[in-house]
């Protein structure tokens, strides 16, 4: 009797640590991760390679991000998510410390393109979402994976900010030796997540691995499912906005004439509202469907966009801007996650759910690298932010057709 009454309490427990401990790894590597266009302006002082060569760099950093996703989650459903996971801290960390140490356009893509990019790649949304996902009842998997995602959202937040400082206090190459020490601080975290016992994923809620035809077959019937297809290309202008922002955003700033602190803050905001934007999200996931989240905020964002067009460039509406565009700005990793579990269940979500973010990370390529081009060629970001609208507007539209049913209300 005792036992039965204890349980639920240890199971709440059990999920509550579990999803807090991902959420802890993501502060980290996606704090670092999304704090790098700081550095931009800095390596360019420094080594004069010029913003379109570092805007290259950064932008096949976000291919590989991208296309390491998949390759990371197939890894983690395979082999479970304990090694993929520290793996991709230690890479994590060894491209992050090696990036002052290059002076050339080869050195900064080889660092900043692909080390960092594969390592951050492992050890984020794909492995972990979908480690939990497979650890956790269903009633749970919402609200869960909104408490992670917001997790990178509080790591934007702290390390836009402390970056900056760094910067300031010890140079861009202090401060990107000392990420790479504060990188190296989760991984005692893994050892929690996933303990060694349960390093191939064994837990009551997992089922036995497949072979690698089972893991094929799963991929060619989800690329046959036309809410799928539907579902990467909202996702690929997603990584557009971000990419292009999180790398172009501190010199808009620059061009307005601005303090590079409001650049900072400006990130910072962003992080600190998609933390309320992915526990909304999280939320709402039982009772809503997925695809009208998606679509209400990808439209959010062209109307957000529009306005800051036509506004006054002073520190209030960026900040403002920040804080419009920052609710909505992981907040669809959530319901993207969710509908790709809805569509073919849990046992390939990491590695599915990782092919979406590789069409969401093709877009984030376009995004930082055609930032650098328009700013080369016009001396400012006038195409982009039009650009960005009309992405806006497609992806809204094209998550509308997906099919999902009707959450079932209690």
């Amino acid at each position: 009797m005792a036992k039965s009454i204890l349980f639920p309490h240890l199971r709440q427990r059990q999920v509550l640590l579990t999803t807090l401990t991902a959420a802890a790894i993501l502060v980290v590597t996606m704090g670092a991760r999304q704090s790098v266009g700081l550095f931009v302006s800095p390596i360019n002082s420094a080594t004069g390679l010029g913003i379109v060569t570092i805007s290259l760099a950064l932008a096949i950093g976000q291919f590989v991000w991208g296309a390491f996703q998949p390759i990371a989650g197939a890894l983690a459903d395979r082999f479970g998510p304990r090694g993929v996971l520290i793996g991709g801290i230690l890479v994590l960390a060894l491209g992050t410390a090696l990036t002052p140490m290059v002076s050339s356009s080869w050195g900064l893509i080889l660092t900043m393109g692909l080390l960092t990019a594969m390592g951050s790649g492992s050890c984020s949304f794909s492995v972990l979402l979908g480690s939990v996902s497979q650890r956790l009842p269903a009633e749970s998997r919402g609200s869960a994976s909104g408490v992670i995602n917001a997790g990178g959202s509080l790591g934007q937040f702290v390390f836009a900010p402390l970056t900056q400082v760094m910067i300031q206090g010890l140079g861009w190459m202090g401060a990107m030796w000392s990420t790479a020490g504060l990188l190296l601080f989760t991984l005692p975290l893994i050892n929690r997540l996933v303990p060694k016992a349960n390093a191939e994923g064994a837990s009551p809620t997992s089922v036995p691995k497949p072979n690698s035809a089972g893991l094929k077959a799963a991929v060619i019937e989800a690329f046959k499912n036309p809410s799928y297809v539907l579902l990467h290309l909202g996702f690929f202008t997603c990584g557009f906005h971000i990419a292009f922002l999180v790398t172009h955003l501190p010199t808009e700033v620059n061009l307005c004439g601005l303090s590079p602190s409001v650049a900072s803050w400006s990130l910072a905001l962003i992080g600190l509202a998609n933390i309320a934007g992915s526990l909304w999200v999280g939320s709402r996931i039982n009772t809503q469907r997925s695809k009208i989240l998606l679509a209400g905020m990808y439209a959010s964002r062209a109307v957000l966009i529009g306005l800051y067009l036509i506004a006054p460039k002073v520190p209030a509406v960026f900040y403002l801007f920040a804080l419009g565009l920052g609710f909505t700005w992981l907040a669809t990793v959530p319901p993207t996650a969710t509908l790709v579990g809805k569509l073919f269940g849990m046992r390939y979500l990491a590695t599915l759910f990782g092919l979406t973010l590789l069409s969401h990370q093709i877009g984030g390529f376009l995004g930082a690298y055609l930032g650098g081009l328009v700013l080369h060629s016009d001396g400012n970001y006038q195409l982009m932010w039009y650009l960005d609208i009309g992405l806006s507007l497609f992806a809204c539209l094209v998550n509308l057709p997906i099919k999902e049913e009707r959450p079932v209300l209690a």
